[in-house]
C-alpha cells in the first residue's frame, strides 16, 4: 500500500507531484505525553523561506559538515532572495520530472526538508533521497517518518524502481535513518562530494521496489520493531 496522498496535480512527464502525504502520527515521547506529533509532506511554498532561513541558520553547527561547499558564506546563503532560488530550481526540476521536493511539516509547522532527486526514466528508473530536519526535532522519529512516505511514494506514485541515498560515514544521525527501513548499505564512494570545502567519502545505501512489496505498511513495521529495542530515529 502506497502512502496517505492528497493529488494536487501532475501529469505523465512528473507522476507523482505535485502531492501531500500523510499524514504519520509518530509515538508520544516524555514522561506524562499522551500523545506523538503529525508528519505529513507537501510541496514548497514562497510563505516557508522565513522557517527555512531562521532554522537552517541557528543550525549552522549540524548541517554545514554535511552540506554541499559554497564560495558564498553561510549568512549568504541563506538570504531572504536565496530561498526564492532554492524553491525556484525544485519546483523547474519537479516539472520536468527529475525530482519530488517536499518541505516537511510537524504538526502543521515547517520542520525541514525531504527531496527525491535525480529521477531517471527509461532503463533505470531510480533517484536519490536527501532530508535534513530542525534539530529540535532530532530523536523524535520525523527524518525517518518523512523518508518513509517519500520512499513508499517513489515506488508507487512516481514508479521508480531503485531509491539511493549517500551518507557521509561520520554522519550518524542520517545512517540510522535509511538503516532503520531498511535500506542495504552496499559499498564506500571515494571522494564523491564536494562537501564542506572538501571531497568527501560517502556511504552508498539503495532499496529496490522488490524489497518492499508492502509499501508504507511494511516500512513502518520495521521501524516499529526498531523501536522496541532502541529509542533512536
Amino acid at each position: 500500500m502506497g502512502p496517505v496522498g492528497v493529488a494536487l496535480g501532475g501529469s505523465l512527464r512528473h507522476p507523482g507531484w505535485p502531492v501531500e502525504l500523510g499524514p504519520l502520527h509518530l509515538p508520544a515521547r516524555g514522561p506524562g505525553a499522551t500523545s506523538g506529533s503529525v508528519v505529513r509532506l507537501r510541496p514548497l511554498r514562497r510563505s516557508d523561506g522565513r522557517a527555512w532561513r531562521e532554522i537552517r541558520l541557528r543550525d549552522r553547527a549540524v548541517i554545514e559538515p554535511w552540506d554541499a561547499s559554497s564560495g558564498m558564506t553561510w549568512v549568504q546563503r541563506h538570504a531572504a532572495p536565496m530561498w526564492r532560488s532554492h524553491r525556484a530550481l525544485l519546483t523547474a526540476g519537479a516539472r520536468r520530472g527529475e525530482a519530488v521536493p517536499f518541505v516537511i511539516t510537524v504538526d502543521g509547522v515547517f520542520a525541514g526538508q525531504v527531496t527525491l532527486g535525480g529521477i531517471q526514466r527509461g532503463a533505470v528508473l531510480s533517484g536519490w533521497v536527501g532530508y535534513w530536519v530542525d534539530s529540535r526535532l532530532q530523536g523524535r522519529g520525523v527524518a525517518t517518518a518523512a523518508v518513509a512516505l517519500t520512499l513508499a511514494h517513489a515506488f508507487d506514485a512516481v514508479g521508480l524502481h531503485r531509491v539511493e541515498a549517500t551518507i557521509a560515514p561520520e554522519n550518524m544521525a542520517s545512517r540510522a535513518v535509511v538503516t532503520h527501513l531498511g535500506f542495504r548499505q552496499e559499498g564506500l564512494l571515494q571522494r564523491y562530494l564536494d562537501i564542506d570545502g572538501a571531497w568527501r567519502d560517502h556511504l552508498l545505501y539503495a532499496m529496490t521496489r522488490e524489497e518492499l512489496p508492502g509499501g508504507l505498511e511494511q516500512l513502518l513495521a520495521r521501524w516499529a520493531r526498531i523501536r522496541q529495542t532502541s529509542s533512536g530515529g
